[in-house]
C-alpha cells in the first residue's frame, strides 16, 4: 500500500506552533499518512547569522513532534552536509522509500520563487508541491504562466493550494524575543521553550 509522505523543511532555528499547524493543516487537506520534518544543514537561500547548531535545532524538533505518531523527523540533510537542495533530497527519500508519494509542503511566498530551485522541472516530476496559501500573498488571480514554470506544472501546482490556520509565527520573531528578554509562551511548545532556557539559546 502506497504511503502518502509529507514533507516540511526548513532550518527550524526554533521549530514553532506555526510549523506543526501547516504539518496537521496539510496532512488533513490531503490525507497524508505521516509529515517527515527535515531541518536543513545550510539553506542555499538564507543566511546562518544566528543559526542554531544542527544538533540543537534537531533536539527542539524532536522535543516539539515528541508523542505525534503522525510526525516524524529525519536528518537526511543533516547528515548530507553542505546547502540543503531540495532536489538531492528528494531524490534520496525516493531512494529509501520507493513506494511513498511524497508531498512537499510549501507556502505561497515559495510557490513564488519555485521556479528558482535548482532543477525544478526534474523535481516536479519527482513529488507533488502542496501549498497552504499565506496572507499577503493573495493568489485568487494567479495565472499558470506567472509562476514561471513549463506546462503541466503551473495548472498541478494551483490545483494543489489549501488553506490552513494563518498563525502569524516566525522563527526571527521567536529569536528577537528571547534576546530582548520576553516570553515566548504561546509560540512554541513548553518543550522546545524549555531547551531554548536551559541551553541558552538566542540571546544577544
Amino acid at each position: 500500500m502506497t504511503q502518502k509522505l509529507g514533507i516540511l523543511g526548513g532550518t527550524f532555528n526554533p521549530v514553532h506552533l506555526g510549523h506543526l499547524l501547516l504539518a496537521q493543516d496539510a496532512l488533513e487537506h490531503f490525507g497524508l499518512d505521516r509529515v517527515l520534518f527535515i531541518p536543513s544543514a545550510q539553506p542555499p537561500h538564507k543566511s546562518v547569522e544566528q543559526l542554531a547548531p544542527a544538533p540543537q535545532r534537531l533536539a527542539m524538533l524532536r522535543a516539539a513532534v515528541a508523542g505525534d505518531p503522525r510526525f516524524e523527523v529525519s536528518t537526511l540533510e543533516l547528515e548530507r552536509q553542505g546547502p540543503s537542495f531540495t532536489i538531492e533530497t528528494i531524490k534520496a527519500l525516493r531512494a529509501t522509500r520507493p513506494d511513498a508519494a511524497l508531498h512537499f509542503i510549501i507556502g505561497t511566498d515559495s510557490l513564488l520563487e519555485l521556479h528558482q530551485w535548482r532543477s525544478i522541472e526534474e523535481l516536479l516530476g519527482l513529488c507533488e508541491f502542496v501549498t497552504m496559501l499565506r496572507p499577503g500573498f493573495p493568489v485568487e488571480h494567479l495565472a499558470e504562466e506567472q509562476l514561471n514554470v513549463p506546462p503541466p506544472w503551473g495548472a498541478r501546482l494551483l490545483a494543489n493550494l489549501f488553506p490552513g490556520h494563518t498563525a502569524e509565527i516566525s522563527s526571527t520573531d521567536i529569536r528577537r524575543r528571547v534576546a530582548a528578554g520576553r516570553s515566548i509562551r504561546y509560540l512554541v511548545p513548553e518543550a522546545v521553550a524549555g531547551y531554548i532556557a536551559r541551553e541558552g539559546l538566542y540571546h544577544a
